[in-house]
């Protein structure tokens, strides 16, 4: 019997997926999540074969908690569910190593058969995310860009930035006007429209 945790924060979804998964004779979901706060936690108490996250999730994204899992050397193998085929989400989840890696709209039995393999100790990973990940062109940015880029995003202004990133105003202006010209973009929110489409942020 291969027992699982699933952490998905939709209700719906995650009822979904539950009463789907139960149907498998050998397949027994022993923990199910709405948040990413717990997941180590249980993680350590129920130890599970494999952990079915999503990848977004409140608190603790699901690669980050996958990523605190090898960490701390958890013998529970990981498989992350997502509908953003991310090129560097894929990249993050070898660097934590995640055993399998699948698109949400996978059908029911295509993930019984991925939770079965990774279980095993196979590597399930999504042949369109894959391929995209050997396409991703490199980001041109500086980390700090990305830093300064990704509150931009989030709806901060440039004092703001300035503020949470120990800068003057004028060094998150200046860091602003270097990203636009490096993505080749219009403006600021052209950049956040090309960094978010390529994976960057």
């Amino acid at each position: 019997m291969v027992r699982i945790l699933i952490a998905e924060d939709m209700r719906m979804l995650r009822r979904a997926l539950v009463e789907l998964i139960s149907m498998q004779p050998d397949i027994e979901v022993v923990a199910e999540l709405e948040s990413g706060a717990e997941i180590v936690r249980r993680v350590e108490d129920l130890k599970p074969d494999v952990a079915v996250l999503d990848i977004e999730l409140p608190v603790l994204d699901g690669l980050s908690a996958a990523q605190e899992m090898h960490e701390r050397g958890l013998v529970t193998r990981v498989l992350i569910l997502t509908s953003l085929g991310r090129p560097n989400h894929l990249r993050r989840a070898l660097d934590a190593n995640v055993r399998g890696f699948m698109l949400k709209d996978a059908g029911p039995d295509r993930l019984a058969d991925a939770i079965r393999a990774v279980a095993g100790g196979d590597r399930v990973f999504d042949a369109q995310l894959t391929l995209a990940a050997l396409d991703h062109v490199e980001c041109p940015l500086t980390p700090r860009e990305t830093d300064v880029l990704r509150l931009a995003a989030g709806g901060d202004d440039v004092g703001e930035i300035a503020r949470s990133l120990h800068l003057s105003v004028g060094t998150v202006r200046n860091y602003l006007t270097t990203v636009v010209y490096k993505l080749g973009a219009r403006n600021r929110v052209d950049a956040i429209r090309i960094a978010r489409t390529s994976g960057w942020l």
